[in-house]
């Protein structure tokens, strides 16, 4: 089937609002990692989202050195080959900083234009704003002009106030203030004053609980995922029950299966994953050739050396930590590929 359109990926959103789950979002970089996402997620038989960076989009562009033309040629070849997945799969942009909006986001959303425009789905189904380095009045301020041309193209925005600590891409907040780590109440009700609750366009809040990217055994990085019931209880208490945050959860490597359950619990519907399916994918290469040292010492083995070889080992072992991913999560055969939308109480 198709990727998820628009109305899809918004009934994926509810169904892991209603559900009390949430959805992998698999950061990739390459059609390898895009396959062993999409193997993963067909495994688990669940949906889920997959999501490249300014980094990878660059990567990808080849000596084009671009990062939204390997944005769009990444997405059109996902389009091809996610389309025969038996499972809805989405397609994200992570961590768009303020100095990459109008040489990287802004193009990609022209191109979901001139889609619709011809009758098809956006190119994205969701983009990622990171101004969480700008003063929170700016990065409101940006996120709100995004949310309104977002809207327009029935795409979904993704914003993060906070900071989530560590380095991912080239963003490094190793030496931010302890303090950053924790979106406060406040800053929370301010991001649903610029951006409204839903009725101006829907968004994802990457609110900070402590969250650092890279990967750290259980008990280093100090969680605090209550913090997020609080920032829900004080947008409850102020507009009413029926407005949530949708959270996402950045920098989760090495968390504990509860400290991820009791995120989910307070609106958490959507993680991102790198750092430990960048291990499993690098680490069965390295066994890989460590394995067979000695195979070609009469002259090389061909079949060893075949990117085919150690990439399908790759793929399999990326997969198969997606695969645990959806059962953490709670997303495993729960695909709504086939079903009814859900309804939101």
């Amino acid at each position: 089937m198709p990727l998820a359109t628009a109305g899809q990926y918004r009934a994926m959103l509810d169904t892991a609002r209603s559900g009390g789950f949430a959805y992998p979002a698999v950061n990739v970089t390459s059609s390898q990692t895009l396959n062993a996402a999409l193997r993963g997620f067909a495994d688990a038989r669940s949906d889920g989202i997959v999501q490249i960076t300014t980094g990878a989009a660059a990567y990808l562009s080849g000596p084009a050195n671009d990062m939204a033309e390997g944005a769009h040629a990444f997405a059109e070849f996902a389009h091809v080959v996610a389309g025969r997945a038996p499972v809805l799969i989405a397609l994200h942009t992570d961590h768009c900083t303020p100095e990459h909006v109008d040489d990287f986001l802004r193009p990609l959303l022209r191109e979901s234009k001139r889609r619709r425009d011809r009758g098809q789905p956006p190119l994205f189904n969701s983009h990622m704003f990171d101004g969480s380095q700008l003063p929170l009045a700016d990065n409101l301020r940006i996120s709100a002009e995004l949310l309104r041309e977002t809207d327009d193209l029935d795409v979904v925005l993704e914003l993060e106030i906070g900071t989530v600590g560590g380095e991912e891409d080239g963003i490094d907040h190793e030496r931010v203030p302890r303090e950053r780590l924790y979106t406060t109440a406040a800053d929370a009700l301010a991001v649903a004053d610029a951006l409204g609750t839903g009725e101006r366009g829907r968004y994802l809040l990457a609110a900070t609980f402590g969250n650092v990217h890279g990967h750290y055994a259980p008990g280093n990085v100090k969680l605090r995922p209550e913090l997020l019931a609080e920032l829900q209880h004080a947008l409850e208490s102020r507009s009413g029950a029926r407005n949530r945050f949708e959270f996402v959860f950045h920098g989760g490597s090495g968390s504990s299966p509860a400290e991820i359950r009791k995120a989910i619990g307070n609106g958490v519907v959507k993680m991102n994953l790198d750092t430990d399916l960048q291990y499993a994918f690098s680490r069965s290469v390295e066994e890989h050739f460590d394995g067979s040292r000695d195979a070609g010492r009469d002259g090389v083995d061909k079949r060893l050396y075949d990117p085919r070889a150690w990439g399908r080992k790759a793929e399999a072992a990326m997969a198969e930590r997606v695969v645990r991913a959806c059962e953490v999560l709670s997303s495993s055969g729960r695909s709504i590929a086939r079903a009814e939308p859900p309804v939101i109480a």
